[in-house]
């Protein structure tokens, strides 16, 4: 009987501190729970989490410096995203949930509205013989609701990925004031030749204006049919706006038709030797260290390019400042 209370003893003493021990441990775990909280998927401590707050900065990017916050009020970008019905949810939702955040303002386009997503529905028919239609009438509509909103006014597709601090970088130097557009030059079919509708292409305010203005005459502009980025690159040389040779100063690409990879290994379709201003080069050397754009991204390397650009870092490598805005000759 003794041993059996002096078991009983044992055992109930031993529950009692392995009690106290548990209940320890869970108090300093909430104590260091509730020193972090979670934004858009990243851990932050609260006290970083109170300097991304009064300091304005974007949740997803914890760091903005002063000269980043001046190229955004010096170069207020308004992306629009070509999307529709069908890839509302399955491509575009990535889109939001990634690089178009950091958009001065965003907008997406497709032929039906979503107020919850939201999407902008415009009395258009869906396919790719009606880009130019939808094309024309989402920058109609961007003149009409937000011409004031930004100086500079970027089409992108739902599988382009965009990295907006270097483009706000490339457009400092840039004036909103003058008939320019830019992205990644075709040197066929236009005489001035014309941009790739896929990387992405961005119109000056003046541009804009100007499309606005005249955009609407079927003998300037075509209205609808032909290939989306042929028929704008026609309708911006008749209106004056002019392309400019957008490499950095080394003479890299900003603008990419492609996937990283593709431009890394040089797996290109034949059509792109011929259609290409730069003689569509391949390798590291040929991708400018500040890019601006990738095509053909699929939903899941949104993210893994997010990742590497935002979150990525190699302990004790301090990338200075290139000043890769001087034309390329």
């Amino acid at each position: 009987m003794s041993q059996t209370v002096t078991f009983s003893l044992g055992f109930i003493g031993g529950m009692i501190i392995s009690l106290i021990l548990v209940s320890q441990l869970c108090l300093k775990d909430r104590k260091l729970i509730n020193r972090y909280t979670i934004n858009n998927g990243d851990i932050h401590s609260k006290t970083e989490t109170s300097a991304l707050t009064n300091s304005g900065a974007k949740k997803d990017n914890p760091v903005v410096t002063d000269s980043e916050a001046a190229k955004r009020k010096k170069a207020r970008v308004l992306c629009w995203v070509m999307t529709s019905p069908k890839t509302l949810n399955v491509k575009a939702v990535h889109v939001r949930n990634t690089w178009a955040r950091r958009c001065d303002v965003v907008l997406f386009i497709s032929s039906k509205t979503d107020a919850k997503f939201p999407a902008v529905g415009l009395n258009v028919l869906e396919g790719r013989e009606h880009l130019t239609s939808k094309t024309m009438k989402a920058f109609e509509y961007i003149y009409n609701r937000h011409f004031d909103d930004a100086d500079w006014f970027m089409k992108a597709d739902d599988d382009t990925y965009v990295i907006l601090e270097n483009l706000r970088h490339f457009l400092e130097t840039k004036s909103s004031d003058e008939p320019v557009y830019f992205g990644h030059h075709f040197k066929t079919l236009v005489k001035q030749g014309y941009y790739s509708g896929g990387a992405g292409y961005v119109l000056s305010k003046e541009a804009l204006r100007r499309l606005a203005a005249k955009g609407k005459d079927p003998k300037v502009c075509r209205q609808d049919g032909g290939y989306e980025d042929v028929e704008i690159g026609k309708c911006m040389e008749r209106l004056g706006v002019k392309t400019v040779n957008d490499a950095d100063s080394m003479g890299r690409s900003r603008f990419h038709v492609f996937e990283p990879e593709k431009h890394l290994f040089g797996r290109y379709e034949d059509w792109f030797y011929l259609y290409d201003s730069n003689g569509a080069k391949k390798g590291t050397k040929s991708i400018s260290h500040y890019p601006i754009s990738f095509h053909y991204v699929p939903p899941e390397k949104m993210y893994i390019l997010e990742f590497y650009i935002y979150h990525l870092r190699r302990y004790g490598m301090e990338l200075g400042y290139e000043e890769l805005n001087i034309p390329f000759r």
